[in-house]
C-alpha cells in the first residue's frame, strides 16, 4: 500500500487539481447549508440550531487536530495507529496529575505533555514498530492494537475508573451572536487551530518538513539524496504522537477524563481522516470541522439518539461514494 502526504496549498497545484479541490469545496459547503436548513425547519428554532452549529464547529477544531496527528502517521509510515486514543487518554492523565500536584495552569502542562508524548511516539516506533516485528500491515496492527489495551488497562490499574475532572481557572461564558460558548471550549478550538496552522507551516516550509513530504512521495529516492529514512519515520510518528498530547492539555477542561475516553477519539478520528482523505492533514483539519457540525446536527436530527450515529452514516456515505475521501487523490 502506497500513500503521500497531501500538504499542498491550493496556488501549488495544476489548475485542474485546484479546480476540482474548489468544485469538492463548493459541494460540501452546500450540504452543509442544505444540513443546517433542514435542523432549523426541523427545530423550528434558529437559537437551537446557531448554538449546535457554533459547538459542532469549536468541538470539530480538536478533532481536526487528534486527526492530522493520526493522518501523519499514515501519510508517512502507512500505519494505521490503533493506540492513538489511547495516547490521547495518556496524556490528559499527565495533565491531570500536574495540575493536581502542582496546581498549574491546565493549558500550560501542554509544555510537558507534548514532549512527553514526543517520548512515547520515539519509544513505541523504536521499540516496537520499526524492527521486524512491525515490519507486515498485520502485525501493526496488532501491536497498536494491543498497546491500545495495555495502556488503558494501565491507567485503570493506575488511576481507576473514576472520572477525573480538571477546572479551567477564571472559566468564564460568552455570547456568540446568541449562541453561549464556554470559553475552555473557544481557547481549545483557537488554540487547535493554531496547533494545526503551525504544523502545516513546519511541512510547507523547513527542511525536515521537506525530508517528511519526500520520504511520504517516495521512499527509496529519499534515501538516495542522503534522507535517513528511518529517522524520519520515527520523527513523524513521535509528531504524531505529540499532536495527541497537545490537544490533550487543551481538551482537558472540557471532559472528565478516564482511562476509557480515548476510544471514543479514535473512532471520531478515524471517521475524519477517512472523510479528509487518508494522509491529507489540511483535509483532517477540515474534516474535523464537518465531524464537529454532523455530531450537533444529528442531535436535532434524531433527539434521544447517540450523535456518533449521525458520524456512522457519514463514514459510510464516504466509503461507498468517495473512497479516497473529500480530500484525497486517487491512486
Amino acid at each position: 500500500m502506497t500513500t503521500t502526504i497531501d500538504t499542498d496549498a491550493p496556488e501549488t497545484r495544476a489548475p485542474s487539481a485546484t479546480l476540482a479541490v474548489l468544485k469538492r469545496a463548493g459541494v460540501v459547503g452546500a450540504l452543509v447549508a442544505a444540513a443546517v436548513a433542514v435542523a432549523l425547519v426541523q427545530s423550528g428554532s434558529g437559537i437551537v440550531v446557531w448554538q449546535s452549529v457554533v459547538t459542532g464547529l469549536l468541538t470539530g477544531g480538536l478533532y481536526g487536530l487528534i486527526a492530522m496527528g493520526l493522518t501523519l502517521i499514515f501519510g508517512v509510515l502507512d500505519i494505521v495507529n490503533f493506540a492513538h486514543g489511547a495516547m490521547l487518554a495518556v496524556a490528559m492523565f499527565i495533565s491531570f496529575g500536574v495540575v493536581a500536584v502542582t496546581g498549574l495552569h491546565p493549558y500550560l502542562t501542554m509544555l510537558i505533555t507534548v514532549p512527553a508524548l514526543f517520548l512515547v511516539g520515539v519509544l513505541v516506533h523504536r521499540g516496537l514498530l520499526s524492527g521486524s516485528g512491525g515490519a507486515t500491515l498485520e502485525n501493526q496492527l496488532l501491536i497498536t492494537l494491543g498497546l491500545s489495551l495495555l495502556l488503558e488497562n494501565g491507567l485503570l490499574l493506575f488511576f481507576g475508573a473514576e472520572p477525573k475532572n480538571v477546572g479551567l481557572p477564571g472559566e468564564t461564558h460568552l455570547d456568540v451572536f446568541g449562541a453561549v460558548v464556554a470559553g475552555s471550549r473557544l481557547y481549545a478550538f483557537l488554540g487547535a487551530m493554531a496547533l494545526g496552522l503551525l504544523l502545516y507551516w513546519m511541512l510547507q516550509h523547513t527542511r525536515l518538513g521537506t525530508a517528511i513530504r519526500a520520504v511520504a512521495s517516495n521512499s527509496a529516492g529519499a534515501e538516495l539524496v542522503g534522507i535517513n529514512v528511518r529517522r524520519i519515520h520515527t520523527l513523524t510518528f513521535a509528531i504524531g504522537a505529540a499532536c495527541a498530547g497537545a490537544a490533550a492539555a487543551l481538551a482537558v477542561p472540557l471532559l472528565s477524563v478516564t482511562p476509557t475516553l480515548g476510544e471514543q477519539f479514535n473512532i471520531t478520528a478515524f471517521v475524519v481522516v477517512v472523510l479528509g482523505g487518508m494522509g491529507n492533514v489540511v483535509g483532517a483539519l477540515v474534516g474535523g470541522l464537518l465531524i464537529g457540525l454532523v455530531e450537533q446536527l444529528t442531535t436535532i436530527y434524531l433527539d434521544g439518539q447517540s450523535s456518533l450515529l449521525g458520524v456512522f452514516v457519514v463514514f459510510v456515505l464516504v466509503l461507498f461514494l468517495r473512497p479516497q475521501g473529500l480530500f484525497g487523490r486517487r491512486t
